[in-house]
């Protein structure tokens, strides 16, 4: 090397200068060789890194989703030899206490025995229950005399006040107390889905303290003028609260066509919109259209999220249309197209993380709960399937979550209860993919 410089430089450089080229050289190469290098130990990695990634989609452990298992064991017995009809509404207060409304009507001739004294049981249980986080029966209240009751209860809310608010959808007027001789003797009553032009009982909705003291109505029986009315509702689904206001989220519903906005002090109307947030109209359109211009019946649901956005349950045009908090259309998704019967979407619930990562979707006529990511709409996984066991579904028809993101579920026709599914933290995907059957039971409890 020391021949090759000299040849190459001549006599134009001192020997100093031959140094300081030729350690110039030095610096050079080994600036080469450490690139080489650098170069050697990035693809390395690449590799390794795209092999871990491929190895956890495999598995499907780069997706965390929540987990929960069913507590077969909730709620404790009812005491009184009651038991439940149609289960139509769910919610939780500030001290987890979970509230039910039924319909004790719908019980059949041979669950109401005891009524009429032709048995040692059963009878219905009083409309409103109360139960505690453990499960146990700690209030109930239900019918009463002195103002408007549902003849079809259907939805239950409690505010941020306390105060318990309820809904209906029954078209027909009240007929005999549950379980008489006179109910069984009675012609049965119509079906609850009517045309927008006649008399609809169950036009308002009810707002009552926790001990069912009366204290307040929106709208009056029988009075509804259809979907432009300001004064009444017409088969309320589901009764929500837009967060930070007393705004009043009304499901509008099974005999209109609407989202309608209420002041939940003054019971006063704020404002309303139909489908695409276009006016709500009346005119009869085809059920089971995704592209539908209005809402079908029954719009089943309108669940605030905390981000500004309201998700409303389109049932059987088998939609979720998602607006802003004024009214203004944002987006839909289509679930489950090729439903028919009572259609999908029944109600949403969110996980309780600050950002409501979640979204939970009851889904009464595929019998099972869909778990969303709620920003980007893709469905993770669901669970359940049609059954009697804890973990099934017959026609579930609400959902709620409490504070620890447990899910609680009521079931309607002859579904008659609610479910607990205890939240279990998140858990890599491939560990709750069962093929879409009954929920996960506790460790040790038959699901092994």
């Amino acid at each position: 090397m020391d021949l090759l410089l000299t040849l190459l430089l001549g006599r134009r450089y001192s020997r100093a200068g031959v140094r300081e080229l030729r350690l110039m050289r030095n610096i050079y190469l080994w600036i080469s060789i450490a690139v080489m290098a650098a170069a050697l130990v990035m693809g390395a990695v690449l590799v390794w890194r795209s092999r871990v990634v491929a190895h956890a989609a495999d598995r499907g452990d780069e997706v965390m989703v929540p987990k929960f298992e069913v507590d077969p064991f909730w709620p404790k017995p009812l005491p009184n030899h009651w038991i439940l009809g149609m289960t139509v509404g769910v919610a939780v207060d500030a001290r987890d206490n979970v509230w039910i409304v039924h319909r004790p009507q719908t019980l059949d001739e041979k669950e109401s025995y005891l009524i009429r004294n032709e048995a040692d049981c059963c009878k219905a249980a009083p409309d409103v229950l109360e139960f505690d986080p453990a499960g146990n029966l700690i209030k109930h209240w239900g019918v009463a005399e002195g103002h408007d009751w549902p003849s079809s209860n259907h939805g239950i809310t409690i505010d941020i006040q306390g105060n318990v608010w309820l809904g209906g959808n029954g078209a027909y007027q009240p007929g005999p107390p549950a379980g008489s001789v006179a109910q069984f003797a009675a012609p049965p009553a119509p079906d609850s889905a009517v045309s927008a032009h006649r008399v609809y009982h169950d036009s308002f909705i009810l707002k009552f303290s926790q001990d069912g003291t009366f204290l307040g109505e929106i709208g009056r029986a029988n009075s509804s003028q259809g979907s432009l009315d300001t004064k009444n509702v017409k088969g309320v689904a589901e009764i929500r609260f837009i967060p930070g206001t007393r705004e009043l989220l009304a499901a509008d519903g099974y005999g209109n066509h609407r989202v309608s906005v209420w002041n939940a002090d003054t019971l006063q109307f704020i404002r309303m919109w139909g489908a695409y947030g276009h006016t709500p109209s009346d005119d009869p359109l085809p059920m089971y259209n995704p592209d539908s211009p209005q809402f079908g019946n029954p719009v089943h649901c309108a669940v605030p999220s905390n981000d500004g956005l309201i998700y409303v349950c389109d049932r059987k045009n088998l939609r979720v249309q998602i607006f802003k908090y004024d009214g203004t259309f944002v987006k839909q998704f289509v679930l489950e197209p090729q439903t028919r019967g009572d259609g999908s979407a029944f109600e949403i619930a969110f996980s309780q993380d600050p950002d409501q990562k979640f979204m939970y979707i009851a889904d009464g006529s595929n019998m099972k709960i869909h778990v969303f990511d709620r920003l980007s709409l893709k469905e993770l996984y669901s669970f359940g399937d049609g059954g009697r066991q804890p973990g099934e579904f017959y026609a579930v028809h609400n959902i709620v979550t409490d504070s620890k993101g447990d899910i609680l579920t009521t079931e309607t026709y002859h579904g008659q209860r609610v479910q607990k599914f205890v939240y279990k933290g998140l858990v890599p995907l491939s560990e709750v993919q069962h093929g879409g059957v009954s929920a996960i039971w506790p460790s040790g409890a038959g699901n092994e």
